[in-house]
């Protein structure tokens, strides 16, 4: 078994409330991640303009060996701009569970399949390998997440990233959903677990047993609302229960949490105390 860390503390980490990353700020943590052995860089929202497209060109410039990816809205304006910062990845958040499409879109499923299979395939065209996120996963029907999975496998996509975007999943709920789904598709999953309940880290090492491939993580679990699966943690209970990450020095990496931290601000211990409770 092989488990592939997928970083978003430069996208979903940036929306703990009382963060903001210059660009400057954002190539070094991208550089530091890249010593980690991550596997991809989630680097931002070109859609949001100039200055973060101008932060994921300067990443790309680095030439890290981790893979740039790109986050984006299921809308091809916001394609567009991505394929104008060239990452090696373009990952499109596709609105899954009935609560969203219904009741904050006004739209129906029909919409989202025909749109999803709209964004992938202007940039499948244009060469670039595409990753389908199933917003807010966790609370929808699994007989659509079934139907988009096997429309965005169709449109040349082969990783899907299952979002507990509200964080409500639990242990064994986030192994048997997705083992159903890789049962049924035979996807490559992606797992971004939210912490809402503590569990993060726990639903991400279940999705993992399940037979998810890849795994999102933030530096110190960083994001919105109570944060993401943090990765130091995630690594160490993967190392501990399944004993993976052999390889990695955790002292090393220990070492980079601290950094990251003290680059938030300049009183690491302040800073950690606020962004963990």
């Amino acid at each position: 078994m092989e488990a592939k860390i997928v970083d978003t503390t430069l996208r979903d980490g940036e929306q703990k409330a009382g963060i903001a990353f210059t660009v400057n700020d954002k190539v070094r943590i991208a550089k530091l991640l890249d010593t980690m052995g991550v596997f991809q860089i989630e680097a931002g929202i070109p859609a949001m303009g100039i200055d973060e497209m101008r932060c994921v060109r300067k990443i790309l410039e680095q030439n890290l060996k981790s893979r740039i990816s790109t986050w984006n809205r299921m809308n091809p304006s916001d394609i567009a701009k991505s394929i104008e910062c060239a990452p090696h990845i373009i990952h499109i958040s596709v609105p899954s569970s009935d609560i969203q499409i219904k009741s904050k879109l006004r739209k129906d499923r029909s919409w989202v399949l025909s749109n999803m299979k709209k964004c992938i395939s202007i940039a499948v065209e244009k060469g670039f390998e595409v990753t389908v996120g199933m917003e807010d996963a966790s609370r929808a029907d699994q007989a659509f997440l079934v139907e988009i999975i096997s429309a965005a496998l169709g449109e040349g996509s082969r990783r899907i990233r299952y979002a507990d975007t509200v964080g409500v999943l639990y242990w064994q709920r986030a192994y048997d959903e997705v083992e159903s789904l890789i049962n049924q598709t035979g996807a490559e999953i992606e797992i971004h677990a939210h912490n809402d309940f503590g569990m993060a880290v726990s639903n991400s090492l279940a999705a993992l047993k399940a037979g998810a491939e890849y795994v999102d993580c933030t530096v110190l679990g960083i994001g919105e609302r109570a944060g993401n699966c943090d990765y130091l943690k995630f690594i160490k209970a993967a190392r501990g229960s399944m004993g993976l990450f052999k390889d990695l020095d955790i002292e090393y990496i220990e070492k980079i949490h601290n950094d990251v931290t003290y680059m938030i601000d300049g009183k690491g211990d302040k800073i950690q105390s606020f962004l963990l409770g």
